[in-house]
């Protein structure tokens, strides 16, 4: 089956994807003419887009070069933000990290005093490498709430008060010196970034951030889907205890993320004599055997394992990742304990249950795809070279 083929950003789609890796398998892919493939090819050499290296090995003639995308044809920068930091880096297409830091930002502080530091942040970042704003394909920001998909503003976040409809891209784009932005939720960026790297022929692929709050995200068929208006996966707000004293962050009682999150876990060790307040820190209680963290995190993934349960049912995804600062053995057997048991077989029959790789790296990865994806993609490229 052929691929239609407009222009040189559907040969750049191809050879990004890994379905076409010399310049006759382009042929074979599109049924265009050797004529035609070697114009798409070139005008893609020209823009340094893709580069021809090595050969293919013997193909009874003429031994072929391998066509390659440019990873180093420009940079990302992007800034995964939490409740309480901010993850920033610089990276190549592909996603490596060429640069990165952290920062210890409160999303409560409202989105000008957190945009400014991180516009800040991301300067700096990119002077110690040795670059600048206009070495960028794009920016990269993901938030801890919900991302309308149109606008790319804040969407009604439940735990991010002053922010809703406010344009960060535009705040950012300003700061940085008028390079495009592009945002999402943070558990949306993580999932493709888990996605991309662990899991890039998956149909159907979920993921829980379990961190000082609650939330998931879905690719399917390669794409983060977000929902109507960027709420979906939103699970740290589904009520599993109406009737519990306990207050979320978004004002109702008996949320997910009031009774399981690393915020609830935190209260419940600090009750225990341990000085937590947030999932980051929860995190350093699991790595370093702490019984407690570890006990009280397993319940938490039991009460979180409830939750997916349903999620799964709905999606019936191939793979789900636990990520977040309480990704960890104790969660991924809570998790474990009451999904499985709540599902019918005939959905977990094909389900592998198993923590993120990536660890705080994940929503970079994602971020920096989510900057290529866009800003390469057929169309966009087509428009530049204009064909």
């Amino acid at each position: 089956m052929t691929t239609v083929v407009t222009g040189p950003g559907d040969v750049l789609d191809l050879v990004r994807r890994g379905r076409a890796r010399t310049r006759g398998d382009v042929v074979d892919a599109t049924g265009l003419s050797r004529l035609t493939v070697a114009q798409r090819v070139d005008a893609l050499l020209d823009a340094r887009l893709i580069v021809e290296e090595g050969t293919t090995g013997p193909t009874g003639g003429r031994r072929s070069r391998s066509l390659v995308f440019n990873r180093h044809h420009s940079l990302v920068a992007v800034a995964a933000v939490d409740t309480t930091h901010a993850q920033l880096a610089v990276t190549d297409l592909d996603g490596t990290v060429l640069a990165e830091d952290a920062l210890d930002v409160e999303v409560d502080d409202g989105p000008v005093r957190v945009l400014d530091r991180i516009a800040d942040g991301l300067s700096r970042l990119l002077e110690r490498h040795g670059s600048s704003a206009a070495d960028l394909s794009g920016v990269g920001l993901s938030l801890p709430g919900p991302v309308d998909p149109v606008t790319g503003r804040p969407n009604q976040p439940p735990i991010m008060p002053g922010w809703d409809g406010y344009p960060v891209g535009d705040h950012l784009s300003g700061a940085l010196g008028d390079v495009v932005v592009h945002t999402a939720n943070d558990a949306d960026a993580a999932a493709l970034g888990e996605f991309a790297v662990g899991h890039p022929d998956v149909r159907a692929f979920c993921l829980v951030k379990v961190s000082t709050g609650i939330g998931a995200g879905i690719v399917l068929d390669g794409r983060s889907y977000t929902g109507a208006d960027g709420g979906a996966g939103d699970i740290g707000h589904v009520k599993v205890d109406p009737a519990s004293p306990l207050v979320c962050r978004c004002g109702a009682y008996g949320c997910l993320a009031a009774v399981a999150s690393g915020r609830a876990v935190a209260r419940e060790l600090s009750v225990l004599g341990r000085s937590v307040t947030h999932g980051r820190e929860v995190g350093a209680l699991l790595r370093s055997g702490d019984p407690d963290a570890g006990r009280l995190t397993q319940e938490a993934g039991r009460r979180i394992g409830e939750v997916l349960a349903g999620m799964v049912c709905v999606l019936n995804p191939e793979v789900l990742v636990v990520g977040g600062a309480l990704a960890s053995a104790p969660l991924l057997t809570g998790v474990r304990e009451t999904l499985y048991q709540r599902c019918l077989p005939r959905a977990t029959r094909h389900l592998v249950l198993q923590l993120g790789t990536l660890g705080d790296r994940a929503a970079v990865v994602g971020l920096t795809r989510l900057v290529v994806d866009r800003e390469l993609s057929a169309d966009a490229v087509n428009r530049r070279l204009r064909r």
